[in-house]
């Protein structure tokens, strides 16, 4: 459905005319359509069915807080990727334990903050980040829920500067290091491995480079399990 339409050449938002809301509040004014949002969730939510799973929506996105509420009523998780997004998450009544802190660069202040409030789970880049989150886990005396970014080295076909996925790039841990790194968090005391993930850019248009890098996620899930890491 076509929420945002013209009628007698005045541009109108779910039968509201713009007009009006311009008048009422003045410009720049940004109004967002809580029936496509809605819609939009609901595309990608409805397909899992009854098969346990939690979308979670990228904070950077949009931040507005009556989106972010809109998102909460849904049922949606969030992923961010500061400590100012975790403030806007908690501000509009999400719960941390639907939160995934994702991200490169993140601060001592910002994993602390995100460890206190109890977040679903910390992504992370490298063993230098597993480092500084064990040892900030621990000297706050908990254990944080981590995860690892996998580079798949998987081709999205999108342009070259939003290509985050192949080997080249700088995002995440390259497969051959993730068995050892792992290895490594299994055996120390701050964090306890819960999950793995990639990304392999962004505005792809084909579904082939996704299942091609869920393959080699899989693959190496499957590696995990024979080791009995995970």
């Amino acid at each position: 459905m076509d929420y945002f339409e013209h009628r007698k050449n005045i541009l109108h938002a779910e039968g509201v005319s713009l007009e009006q809301v311009a008048a009422r509040f003045g410009t720049p004014c940004y109004v967002y359509s809580k029936a496509i949002i809605k819609d939009n969730f609901h595309a990608f939510d409805a397909p899992f069915g009854d098969y346990p799973h939690r979308i979670c929506y990228a904070v950077k996105a949009n931040g507005n807080l009556a989106v972010l509420q809109v998102l909460r009523q849904l049922g949606s998780g969030y992923d961010i990727v500061s400590g100012g997004e975790l403030d806007r998450v908690l501000a509009a009544g999400g719960r941390p334990e639907n939160v995934v802190f994702s991200g490169v660069g993140k601060s001592r202040l910002e994993i602390e903050r995100a460890i206190i409030a109890g977040v679903r789970t910390i992504s992370l880049e490298s063993n230098a980040e597993l480092n500084r989150v064990n040892s900030i886990a621990l000297h706050l005396g908990k254990r944080a829920s981590i995860a690892f970014r996998i580079n798949p080295d998987v081709d999205a076909g999108t342009h070259p500067y939003i290509a985050t996925g192949l080997h080249e790039n700088k995002f995440g841990i390259p497969s051959e290091e993730a068995l050892t790194l792992f290895q490594k968090a299994k055996n120390m005391k701050g964090v306890e491995v819960t999950g793995i993930g990639c990304h392999i850019g962004s505005q792809i248009h084909e579904i082939e480079p996704f299942c091609d890098a869920l393959e080699r996620v899989l693959d190496l899930v499957d590696k995990l399990k024979k080791l009995g890491i995970i």
